[in-house]
């Protein structure tokens, strides 16, 4: 899968190309281009915003220069994905559901706001991390790609998304590894047992009690 990112401060995403999705890049299973908004500017200064309309607080980021750097990408058939607050709110089934896309055109905002013109002629669809407000849309655009990328065929086992948490609207199971003992607290003896059959009942029903315990509204 190709992501293109479109964003003011691409220095930003230098984390996202490490462990298993800097893995996943070299490989050649997935792609991350960055593209700085900046560059499209005709100002002098590479100034990109500017006041808003009406009065207010702030900049608002220009409708050309977006728009100028979103024609530069080659893949006519991308879906664009500006991050705001406003969005729907990411879950794992919007995320399974990006997962099966060829290619995704985020677009981070900054500043007051990206000009609706351009948000209205390009974009494809909103998506939220979250009900809180952050200064850009980098981070999300990260904890997006980063979500995604993980169901992406061969960046992980089918194993490692099967039984994690929020699949089958449950969350994980407890996990357990050496030493057997730790602070006078043993390893539940189903684990060490090697009867699988009991092993994935007891998994199964520790996940439901955990799910009742922190997330009872996924069971609804």
């Amino acid at each position: 899968m190709k992501f293109n990112v479109l964003t003011l401060f691409p220095e930003m995403f230098e984390p996202i190309k490490q462990s298993i999705i800097g893995k996943a890049i070299e490989k050649n299973i997935v792609e991350i281009k960055l593209i700085n908004i900046r560059d499209f500017s005709k100002d002098k200064h590479k100034k990109v915003d500017d006041t808003p309309y009406g009065g207010g607080a702030g900049m608002v980021i220009r409708p050309d220069v977006v728009y100028d750097a979103y024609k530069s990408i080659s893949d006519s058939k991308t879906k664009v994905i500006f991050l705001s607050p406003q969005g729907k709110r990411l879950n794992q089934k919007k995320v399974e559901e990006l997962s099966r896309e060829q290619s995704l055109t985020l677009l981070c905002g900054h500043y007051e706001g990206i000009d609706q013109r351009v948000l209205d002629k390009i974009v494809d669809e909103e998506i939220s991390i979250g009900d809180y407000v952050l200064t850009g849309g980098e981070i999300p655009a990260m904890v997006l790609i980063d979500s995604v990328c993980r169901y992406i065929p061969d960046v992980l086992s089918q194993a490692s998304t099967k039984e994690e948490s929020f699949s089958e609207n449950l969350l994980e199971y407890p996990q357990y590894t050496r030493p057997e003992e730790f602070e006078g607290v043993k390893v539940p003896e189903v684990l060490l047992s090697g009867h699988h059959e009991n092993i994935e009942n007891w998994r199964k029903q520790e996940a439901i009690r955990i799910t009742k315990s922190k997330r009872p509204d996924l069971l609804k």
